[in-house]
């Protein structure tokens, strides 16, 4: 009997696990934790709008105060869950209350990574919650010189955010392109000139040996060569980790290690909470889950959103004694960036062929589709929506490289 849902994660995953309960007829109660004090708020303008300063608080919630009270959710918020028990179906709060439940969603997100010896001063930033955006637009005005380590998708939205402002931005990557591991070096270079075009150094194949701090602050970025960065503030954005160090000794599968990291769920987005086993569902970046074979973790917003509400549903279905069905999306991410919008779609990997159809990186505006032979494993498109959008139609389907080549003649 399914008479209490406790959604661990006020996040997206969990606002959208939860208005799925009530879409699909749960009347019982519902508890929302959550460590940040905030009501669930939208992420990705943290490092566009809101961090520009174009939109406020307000503007970032994810509903309404009415329609978010209209969902009859009890919450716990500015308390971090610190355990769980699945064999008395309960979860420890770091305040010392308990909260038992019937069913169980995980949508705990991700932390950012730090650098090793990253220093604890107050002008080296991370970026993942409200608060974090609000300590970083602080630092950033007219002048100021930014050193962005990692050129990821965070990364590379922040130095576009500051120049607005009127920083001067240098973006540091390992790797011999900006989003090397999503676009392969090819695509990423193409996005490397829309920042170049904004006055943006990127600056490729380099290594953080140090962040260097005088007075108690931050002031520049040491690297493996010994030449120092100048720096009035640091943003590390190497990426990101699952909160699961609270499922410790739970009995969960939690894997750490790059590839392996976050709660390791079935087709079905099931946890298999032994002696309970339909009673833990996992959804938004903290879940790694089976998709035809491979396990899979996507940190994702269009990912979180979907996935929720299929946690949701399939937790229901269990409950019910129903077969749940398997979580099978087609990746979509987009990220706005000065006057682009990038936007891709689909898994392609870092080998696969890559064709511009549509457009040309001189012009930046385009679109390309990548391929392993004739299969179709992805695309992008730079400020070409249009164009772009119609291909996760063709990858849900299982289209030929062929035959999407053929829709750009």
């Amino acid at each position: 009997m399914l008479d209490h849902v406790v959604v661990v994660g006020a996040s997206l995953a969990g606002v959208r696990a939860m208005e799925t309960l009530r879409a699909e007829g749960f009347t019982g109660r519902i508890t929302a934790i959550g460590g940040e004090p905030h009501l669930p708020y939208d992420r990705p303008p943290l490092s566009k709008q809101f961090l520009a300063g174009d939109w406020d608080a307000e503007r970032i919630a994810l509903r309404k105060p009415d329609a978010m009270e209209a969902l009859g959710i009890e919450w716990r918020l500015g308390v971090r869950a610190s355990s769980l028990d699945v064999a008395a179906r309960e979860v420890a709060l770091a305040d010392g209350a308990t909260v038992g439940y019937d069913g169980l969603i995980i949508a705990t997100g991700a932390a950012p990574r730090r650098l090793p010896d990253q220093p604890d001063v107050g002008n080296v930033h991370v970026l993942r919650t409200l608060d974090d955006s609000v300590a970083l637009r602080a630092a950033i005005g007219d002048g100021t010189r930014l050193v962005v380590i990692g050129a990821g998708f965070i990364g590379l939205e922040v130095a576009a955010s500051a120049r607005k402002l009127g920083a001067e931005v240098v973006v540091l990557e390992g790797l011999p392109a900006p989003l090397v591991r999503a676009l392969g070096p090819t695509m990423g270079r193409a996005v490397a000139a829309v920042h170049g075009r904004n006055g943006v150094e990127i600056r490729c194949d380099v290594r953080v040996h140090s962040i260097e701090v005088a007075d108690g602050r931050a002031v520049g970025v040491r690297l493996a060569d010994d030449t120092v960065v100048p720096a009035d503030a640091v943003l590390v954005g190497i990426g990101a980790a699952p909160v699961t160090d609270w499922l410790s000794g739970s009995g969960l599968s939690v894997g750490e290690a790059p590839g392996k990291d976050g709660l390791w769920c079935d087709a079905t987005l099931n946890a298999g909470a032994d002696p309970h086993p339909d009673s833990v569902f996992a959804a938004g970046d903290v879940a790694r889950w089976d998709v035809r074979g491979e396990m899979l973790r996507l940190e994702h917003w269009t990912n979180a959103a979907e996935q929720g509400a299929a946690a949701a549903r399939n937790l229901l279905r269990r409950a019910a004694g129903e077969a749940a069905e398997p979580y099978v999306p087609v990746p979509f991410v987009w990220s706005d960036q000065y006057d682009a919008r990038i936007q891709v779609l689909g898994h392609p990997g870092p080998t696969d062929e890559v064709e511009i159809v549509a457009g040309s990186v001189d012009e930046g505006k385009f679109a390309a589709l990548y391929h392993a032979g004739d299969r179709l494993t992805g695309a992008l498109g730079v400020t070409m929506p249009k164009a772009v959008m119609p291909v996760r139609k063709l990858l849900a389907a299982g289209a030929t490289y062929t035959e999407a080549r053929a829709t750009f003649q």
